[in-house]
């Protein structure tokens, strides 16, 4: 563990980050609106985010201004957007940033159809939390969803989030109850996260037809076991 007696580090800010499939880039309002809102499937944005706290949306102006609202409460929201074909594809937002205490969480996550089960939506959350930890130095980030949100907890757990427990009646949603799965990774994890990641995303894991030879958790399983090995 690190020296925690000087430690201090900025809150996060926009960030553009690009990799060989897809980037990340800082949500802008008046550029992005509607592309971002075809992106998650028009008016089907609704059951993909059956999830999120807030109401259903109406139309793209409702999208809009609670893309605003959440944003004053602190939200640094990004669009993910395909090296490919140029189309915005899915989004997430850096939110509860705590400084003092070297922690963000990554929220407000949302894969469109041009991103899901693609490189693209490993590549860019390998992205985010190399910037988080490698650039912005915090020493926790966190991953949070509704605890029947199987996609999500499973889609956490692949890319390497340590489960950490249920906050029980944690938020009202959508009038009903919310329990709240907590995710983490740590600093201490990172390198080894880290060359996982890379390892998995190396074109030499993708067959002819674009398919993966290894699993990312199988690569983090091998590489965890080689740690504990030199330990």
């Amino acid at each position: 563990m690190r020296n925690l007696h000087d430690y201090k580090v900025a809150p996060p800010d926009y960030v553009t980050l690009k990799g060989r499939h897809g980037t990340v880039e800082p949500y802008v309002h008046d550029l992005h609106l509607q592309k971002l809102w075809n992106g998650l499937g028009g008016m089907g944005i609704n059951p993909l985010l059956l999830y999120f706290v807030q109401d259903d949306f109406g139309g793209v102006d409702d999208f809009g201004r609670w893309l605003k609202e959440v944003k004053n409460n602190g939200w640094l929201t990004h669009i993910f957007r395909s090296n490919i074909t140029g189309e915005i594809v899915g989004m997430a937002s850096f939110m509860r940033a705590d400084p003092s205490n070297g922690v963000v969480e990554i929220g407000g996550v949302a894969h469109g159809a041009g991103m899901k089960r693609s490189p693209l939506s490993t590549e860019v959350h390998y992205l985010l939390a190399k910037h988080v930890f490698e650039v912005l130095g915090y020493r926790r980030y966190e991953w949070k969803c509704d605890n029947k949100n199987e996609p999500s907890k499973t889609t956490a757990a692949r890319y390497g989030f340590s489960f950490e427990g249920v906050f029980r009646q944690h938020m009202i949603s959508k009038q009903r109850n919310r329990d709240t799965a907590w995710f983490s990774m740590l600093d201490n994890e990172w390198p080894t996260l880290k060359a996982a990641f890379e390892d998995w995303l190396s074109p030499d894991n993708f067959g002819a037809e674009g398919r993966q030879l290894r699993r990312l958790e199988d690569i983090r399983a091998e590489l965890s076991g080689q740690s504990s090995q030199k330990a």
